[in-house]
């Protein structure tokens, strides 16, 4: 399992910050009609969950995938660190509280990982999509996101694939 880096949460940083900005409708608009750009939010937010699941699933082509995303954006953000800021780059805080996926937790993130991949080439929030997979994957395995979006993330996957599963059998 690859550990974020105060790189690794710095680029998922930016990214947020980057589709925020781009997101901002300012604030007239925003008053206006609240709901259809908290609305706008929602694939951007639905793929962040989907990569904090992601970094959970460890295992498999899944877990490989978001381990080498997370590698590569600890790098990235380590080298922006040490020859952008001049800083040192090390090791953060890590993960805080872990809670692994079940049997069915992981089956279900199987079938959302599938679905992500459609709703990436085929959706016209596509590009939404990716970056909030790449956010989620950066931001999972922090110590704060951890104990607070991955344990539920993971206790509702485990209770939704269990539920599915159940039922079928």
């Amino acid at each position: 399992m690859t550990i974020v880096t105060i790189g690794g949460v710095t680029v998922g940083l930016c990214v947020l910050v980057h589709y925020l900005v781009g997101w901002w409708p300012g604030s007239k608009a925003l008053r206006k009609d609240p709901v259809k750009h908290a609305a706008a939010l929602l694939p951007f937010l639905a793929a962040w969950s989907y990569g904090v699941l992601a970094t959970l699933g460890v295992g498999g082509l899944v877990g490989w995938i978001a381990n080498s995303a997370l590698w590569i954006s600890n790098w990235l953000g380590d080298a922006a660190l040490v020859w952008g800021v001049g800083i040192q780059a090390g090791q953060s805080a890590g993960r805080g509280t872990y809670l692994p996926l079940t049997q069915t937790g992981a089956a279900l993130l199987l079938i959302l990982t599938i679905a992500m991949v459609a709703a990436a080439k085929k959706s016209a929030y596509g590009s939404d999509l990716k970056r909030g997979a790449w956010c989620g994957v950066c931001l999972g395995t922090s110590a704060g996101v951890a104990g607070f979006a991955a344990v539920p993330l993971a206790q509702a996957a485990n209770w939704v694939g269990g539920a599915v599963y159940g039922a079928l059998a």
